[in-house]
Parts: C-alpha cells; sequence; structure tokens
C-alpha cells in the first residue's frame, strides 16, 4: 500500500481522462512542483473530497465503546485454548479501542497481563497490572491479579518487593474480605506457596545479571567519517554527470565491516499484508497484522503494546515512544488515520517529512520550491556538478579553498557535510520529467486533499509558537509534500526484519524475511545499484545497517541492490524493473555477463530426460550432446513444471496438517519426477529437498531430515552464493538439525559455518548467532557418551536440551 488504494487510484485515472487536453498539456508542462501542486489542487472538487471521505471511513481507526467487550470475549477464547500469544494479541485490539480511566481498559490490561504471564513475559505482565491499576481495576477482582504480580516478582528475583505485595494482600483480606471460603482457601495455599519462594529467594546470594536483553556487538562504527557522520572512514562521497552521487572505498575493505549506520530520516510502519476490513458486516476485525505487534515509531516489536488516546490505529512500545511520536507528529496524524491509509504509504511518508523539518531551520531549504524554473529536476548532479568540478571528492582541500561558500554536492551543507537531515532529503531527486502525467496527477490531488483536511485542522497556518510545516503556507507545504511523494518512487527504502516460523513445538525454525515499513534514509540513498551487489543491508528497529558483503579494494565503488538480484530474476526481467521504476538501463556487471554468456540461469534451466545435460534454446530446446537430437517444447516443459508445483504444494498443506509421512511419499515422487526434467540446480529441487527436511524433522529422524537439508544448501549455494545470507540461514537450519540428532561435530562445524556467513551480514548481535553461540555452549559443556548405553536413550537426553537457557 504504498500508493494510494485502488479504488482512489482508478477515480483519479477517470478524472484525468476527462479533463480537456489543454488542462492536461498544462498539468504535464507545468515546469515547477509548485505550478503542478497549484493546477491540480484547483481541480479538487466537493465530490472527489467526499468520494475520499467515504473510502477512508471503512477503516476502524477511531475508538469504539463497543468494540473492547467483543475483543476481550474472543481473546478470552483464545486463552482457555493456551492460545496465550492470540489471546494477547486480541486483548491489545481491545485496549487500543478503549479510553483511559475506564472499566473496559482496566480489565483489558488485566487480562493481558494473564496471557502474558503464561507466555513467560514478567517484566511486561508487571507493566499490565499497573496500568490495569492505574486505570480503576475493580477493587473485587484485585486478588488474583495482586497474586499473579507476586508471582512474577519472586520469577525475576525481587523477594522483597513480592513479601510486601503478598503483606498488603494478606492486610487487605483481614480488613475486606470479598471472597468465598473456598476461594479463600486456594487463596491463602497459593499465599504460603509464594512466601516459601520468595524467602528461598531472599536466602540466596543474588549474583543476577545486570541486564537480560542481548547487547548489540559492534553495531558501531569504528571510525565516524567526518564529511558523512553516518558513514565510516572507509568510504567517501564522490558525484559525475552519469553516476550522479555515489560512494567509494578509500581504502581495502574486508567483508562484514560496517559500512554505514543510519537511522531512518523518516519511517512510516507498513499496514501489512491484510489491511482493516472494509465490509459493513466485518465491523471489527480479529486478524493480527504488522500494526498490532509493531510499534508505530521505532518499529520494535512488542506483545504489550501502548495504545494511543485518541485512535484505535497507532501502537506503540512504550509510554515514552507514544510521547515522543505525539510530540513530534502524531498530534496531526491523529485525526487523520483513516484518510492516511487510505492515500498509502508514501503520501504518509511525505506528511511526516514536512512535518519533522518544522524541528530543522528548514525554510532555506524550502524556498527553493518557489524559486524552481523547470520541470527538470532542479538539483540533478547534471545542473550542479557541471558548475564544478565532474568529479570531486568531499575531502578534497581545492574544493574548500575555491569555493568554501558553496557546498560541492547537492544535500551537503556550507561546509560540505552530508548528514541525515532534512536538507539531505530535499536533495533525494524526485524524477519528475520520467514519471507520467497522470502519475504526478494522482500524487498532486492525493497531496491536496491531505492540505485541505491539514487546513481544516489549522495545521498549515502558523502558530505563535512557529510553523508546524514549513514554508509560509499550504501552498508550499503542498508543493514540499508532493516532491516527497514522488521521490519515493526512487528512494523508499523498505525496512525489513527476520521472521521466525513454525510451531512453536517444531525444534527447527524457518525464518523469512518481511517487510515492516518504508523509510527514507539519506546516507543509503547515495548508494548505486548492482544486480551483484558488494555490500548487505540489515535492520535493528528504524537503524540500517550496511556492511561489505564481499573484500572491496580501494577505489572501487560500493554498491546496493534495489531489489532485482541476480539470484532471483534474469537479466531481461532485472532491466524491465528497473527501467520502469528507477528511470535507467542497469549495465552492471551481472547483467553484462549474463549478455555474453546468452543463457539462462541455472536455477531456472531444464535438462536432458536421457543424459542430464542442460537444454538450451527458446520455444524449442535441444541437448548440447551428439547424441541426442530431439528437440523439445518449452511449453511443453513449463507445462510440466507448473504440474509438478502443485503436487509440491499439496505435499506442504499435509505438512500443515500435521501429516509428515503422507508429506514424505509425495515430495519423494515429486522429487523423482524432477530429476527426469530440471536441473539438479533448478530452484523448485532445492526446495523440495528442504521440503522432505522439514517434514523428516516433523517425524523425528534427524539424519534424513539433515542429508536433505544438506541436498537444499547446496542448490541455495549454487544460485545465491557460498557466502550469501541465504546460505547463511540453511546452515542455521542444519545445526538445529545437528544438535537435534546428537551429531556433535556436525553440529559444532555447522555452527562455525553459520555463524561466519552470517556475521558477515548482520554483525554478532543477530537473534540466530546467539542461538548458535548457545547451542555451541551446550554442546562444549556436555559429559562424554559412556561407553556402554545409559538408561535414558541419548536422544531423548539431546532433545530436552533444545530449550536453551
Amino acid at each position: 500500500m504504498d500508493l494510494p488504494v485502488d479504488e482512489w487510484k482508478s477515480y483519479v485515472s477517470q478524472k484525468w481522462s476527462l479533463l480537456p487536453k489543454s488542462i492536461q498539456v498544462t498539468i504535464s508542462t507545468a515546469e515547477t512542483l509548485s505550478e503542478i501542486f497549484r493546477h491540480s489542487s484547483l481541480l479538487l472538487e466537493p465530490e472527489d473530497e467526499m468520494f475520499l471521505q467515504n473510502l477512508s471511513r471503512g477503516y476502524l481507526v477511531e475508538k469504539d465503546p463497543s468494540a473492547p467487550l467483543f475483543y476481550r470475549e474472543e481473546g478470552n477464547k483464545k486463552f482457555q485454548r493456551k492460545d496465550y500469544r492470540g489471546a494477547a494479541a486480541l486483548y491489545s485490539k481491545g485496549i487500543s479501542h478503549s479510553r483511559p480511566h475506564t472499566a473496559d481498559i482496566s480489565l483489558c490490561y488485566a487480562n493481558r497481563s494473564a496471557a502474558l504471564f503464561h507466555l513467560g513475559q514478567h517484566e511486561m505482565c508487571l507493566k499490565d497490572i499497573m496500568r490495569a491499576q492505574m486505570h480503576g481495576y475493580p477493587e473485587t477482582l484485585q486478588p488474583k491479579m495482586l497474586l499473579r504480580k507476586a508471582e512474577c516478582l519472586v520469577t525475576l528475583g525481587r523477594p522483597q518487593e513480592a513479601s510486601q505485595t503478598i503483606s498488603d494482600l494478606e492486610r487487605s483480606f483481614a480488613a475486606k474480605p470479598t471472597l468465598a471460603a473456598a476461594q479463600f482457601q486456594i487463596l491463602q495455599r497459593n499465599l504460603c506457596r509464594l512466601k516459601m519462594k520468595a524467602q528461598e529467594k531472599e536466602n540466596l546470594t543474588e549474583t543476577f545479571p545486570a541486564g537480560l536483553t542481548k547487547a548489540l556487538e559492534d553495531m558501531d562504527l569504528k571510525e565516524e567519517n567526518g564529511q558523512i557522520p553516518n558513514a565510516a572512514s572507509s568510504v567517501s562521497l564522490r558525484t559525475d554527470p552519469l553516476k550522479g552521487r555515489y560512494l567509494v572505498a578509500t581504502k581495502d575493505i574486508p567483508p562484514g565491516e560496517l559500512l554505514v549506520k543510519e537511522d531512518a530520516f523518516v519511517s512510516v510502519l507498513h499496514p501489512g499484508e491484510m489491511p482493516p476490513l472494509r465490509l459493513p458486516e466485518s465491523k471489527w476485525d480479529t486478524r493480527v497484522t504488522n500494526g498490532d505487534l509493531y510499534c508505530h515509531r521505532c518499529l520494535e516489536h512488542t506483545l504489550a503494546p501502548v495504545p494511543c488516546d485518541g485512535c484505535s490505529y497507532a501502537k506503540y512500545c512504550s509510554q515514552d515512544c507514544l510521547q515522543r511520536a505525539w510530540d513530534l507528529y502524531h498530534s496531526v496524524e491523529c485525526a487523520l488515520g483513516g484518510l492516511l491509509l487510505t492515500l498509502g504509504v508514501f503520501c504518509h511518508i511525505a506528511l511526516r517529512s514536512a512535518l519533522l523539518a518544522r524541528f530543522e531551520d528548514a525554510s532555506k531549504v524550502v524556498r527553493k520550491l518557489c524559486g524552481e524554473t523547470r520541470n527538470k529536476d532542479s538539483f540533478s548532479p547534471e545542473s550542479e556538478a557541471q558548475a564544478q568540478t565532474l568529479t570531486c571528492d568531499l575531502g578534497g582541500e581545492r574544493e574548500k579553498r575555491d569555493n568554501p561558500r558553496e557546498p560541492p554536492i547537492p544535500g551537503c551543507d556550507l561546509n560540505g557535510k552530508y548528514e541525515s537531515n532534512y536538507n539531505a532529503v530535499f536533495h533525494l531527486l524526485p524524477h519528475t520529467e520520467n514519471q507520467s502525467p497522470e502519475h504526478r496527477f494522482l500524487c498532486a490531488l492525493s497531496v491536496s486533499a491531505l492540505c485541505r483536511q491539514l487546513e481544516a485542522a489549522s495545521c498549515c497556518k502558523p502558530p505563535a509558537a512557529g510553523p508546524p510545516v514549513p514554508g509560509s503556507g499550504p501552498a508550499v507545504c503542498g508543493a514540499a509534500m508532493l516532491k516527497h511523494m514522488l521521490q519515493l518512487q526512487c528512494n523508499a527504502q523498505a525496512v525489513t526484519a527476520i521472521q521466525h516460523t513454525g510451531s512453536e513445538e517444531n525444534s527447527v525454525t524457518n525464518s523469512k524475511q518481511v517487510r515492516l515499513a518504508t523509510g527514507l534514509f539519506p546516507v543509503v540513498s547515495l548508494l548505486n545499484h548492482s544486480c551483484s551487489p558488494n555490500t548487505s543491508v540489515s535492520f535493528v528497529s528504524t537503524v540500517a545497517t550496511i556492511r561489505a558483503s564481499q573484500e572491496i579494494r580501494k577505489g572501487q565503488e560500493i554498491l546496493h541492490c534495489y531489489g532485482p538480484h541476480r539470484s532471483r530474476m534474469g537479466a531481461a526481467e532485472r532491466r524491465q524493473r528497473l527501467r520502469s521504476q528507477y528511470f535507467f538501463d542497469c549495465s552492471c556487471a551481472a547483467c553484462r555477463e549474463e549478455e555474453r554468456a546468452a543463457a539462462g540461469p541455472r536455477w531456472e534451466a531444464f535438462c536432458c530426460e536421457s543424459c542430464g545435460a542442460l537444454l538450451q534454446g527458446d520455444d524449442e530446446l535441444i541437448c548440447g550432446s551428439t547424441s541426442c537430437t530431439e528437440p523439445v517444447s518449452r511449453d511443453h516443459l513449463i507445462s510440466r513444471l507448473q504440474d509438478l508445483q502443485q503436487q509440491v504444494g499439496m505435499a506442504r498443506k499435509l505438512l500443515g496438517k500435521g501429516k509428515p509421512e503422507r508429506a514424505i511419499q509425495l515430495l519423494l515422487g515429486c522429487r523423482r519426477d524432477a530429476q527426469s526434467f530440471l536441473s539438479g540446480e533448478h530452484s523448485l529441487v532445492g526446495e523440495m529437498e528442504d521440503d522432505l527436511a522439514q517434514a523428516y524433522a516433523a517425524s523425528g529422524d534427524w539424519p534424513k531430515s539433515a542429508a536433505h537439508l544438506q541436498k537444499s544448501l547446496r542448490a541455495v549455494e549454487a544460485r545465491h552464493g557460498p557466502t550469501s545470507v541465504e546460505v547463511g540461514h540453511e546452515l542455521f537450519k542444519l545445526a538445529q538439525l545437528f544438535f537435534n540428532g546428537f551429531a556433535v561435530p556436525e553440529a559444532l562445524n555447522t555452527i562455525q559455518k553459520a555463524e561466519e556467513v552470517l556475521t558477515v551480514h548482520y554483525g554478532p548481535g543477530n537473534d540466530e548467532i546467539q542461538e548458535l553461540r548457545k547451542m555451541k555452549s551446550c554442546l562444549l559443556d556436555l559429559p562424554p557418551i559412556p561407553a556402554e548405553p545409559s538408561v535414558q536413550d541419548p536422544k531423548v537426553f539431546f532433545q530436552q536440551l533444545t530449550t536453551l537457557p
């Protein structure tokens, strides 16, 4: 949902097609963004706004007083089925719809504290208990919740606070008994048990660690760059008329070195794969999306979000994040939630960028909008860099002497420093001339509708304390927001996270990369694209980290992948995607190499049924062997491939339903069929081996599972390379299998390989790396296996170790 919803896009498209040709030409040939915005804004009619408002009303972003009871009851159903994570998410939805200091919010917080307690989240549980009390939790229901509080305090090693809570509870009962005799007896027994546990804790020497959260090792730049504060000293910023701005290595850089660490100037949480329901019969949505699980400001994962007091959509990991978001931008956005969801993430980022600009001295920057004289980007490398040296290094002394007052590169300040601020964001290229007039009209009309709402709420009128948005009024505000919305086509960065999949009972976890948000990172945007980059990007909260994924020589350009990667699609498809979104024809080393090879990727290749050699050709494929001359139709092979994919899909469904034996039988048949016409490195062959590994793991057959995963690993290596992050994740799974199967030497060897690969891409603070280290520690601490079999089966004993401390 980067762009507006389909209904609004279709509506605006029709409006554009019905405009007189003269008006279309006026907008299409407008020389400045200010003119595009002004002309489009004049065309926004009341019926357009009404249509947009009707679309926005479908998003349930306001607080509904009848919703908390519904969500609490639905949460109770999951709680009774011991789905505590699902229950916590539904209680959170109830909290988000509750008004402060009401019975609804106190009951939802109390119920969520119970779910968190069962999930072992004792600190969060205590916070929710405190919140329930703060919002007026009924006194008659306090005993059970206070017992839970005491239990948490004992577990967390805070016996004195636990004892005090128990004493307070006993005094409360003595003064005002509120329970029946049977309930009172149960309570008394629990109090006695907790007293004993608290006393035991007091008698122990307290050696609790200072912090239980993992440290983010090696997450700081070793030596900060003087001209690019968010980059390492080993990189330098340059520009030329063809490449634009780009980064190069100033020395030889080893794999894994941290090159850029940048917090997003602005980021907006993606609403998820399933946006809020907009059907009249579906008043409340029980689906859980990213918006329910991640902080809307810092993107931290949380099981216990704190909601905005004014809307039901925005949720935060803490009261501190809530207050910061409110002060920075949410006080304006709160009443616009439905409209922003309708207009899409790009429009939301454009607004938030303008709101954040008010905290910087951005007035001079924004005034440049009013001085634009051409429709072409005013700050392109061609227009500014030609007035200076065509290729210049920010550290050069000559530029400082010759032109001390003008920055040598767009986006830098007068001292030549390129910082992650609004000035740098403003100078990101919108590529206005490359985007279609219809698309520019869609963006301009969307921004115009948003500005009308801001005007109605007096958000664009300068108060005594200063303007909440940059510029002198709605016109400049709208032009700035339009520029940001157009910039995002080429400069938006998807903020991702690694999510682990599989049931909690499964001792082998899969991982996948999911998109959490879209953000603007001015320094990251300096990197040019390569279909086979020499860097790897990852995210911790809203912070992007870029590491060298291979050795980078001094003077070599530092390259990032914009999405189309050589290991995921062929050169023709990559070029088409890059041309349509980023407006350039890729000529990177990977594309040139594939041009010379004139053959498709091996992970899409078919093989000869007779001799196994790769088939070549277009519509008719032939084998290179002289003994095999019979051509094969590509359409026939594709049809076989589709049938095979359908069978593999059926096997995955069986595996998901807990029927691994039947899944194995079907997958083995698919495997035999695949060997007759697919290359051994074909992506589907690797996927089948991975599926077989999962099926055998579900059956507890660790050796067979590991054998199939090793074959999957070979396919992943062939496609992505032996040091790729994809190989790292496969090695992590293989290490788990060896660990569970009591194959100690193989496990230790695989752990070392996985740790080496993943450290290059993520640094040593990654969750998987921490898990690998726990496994290694556990293996190294194991006693030697006795010569005679013990009473306990070693495999059973070893499987018990999979629940690591």
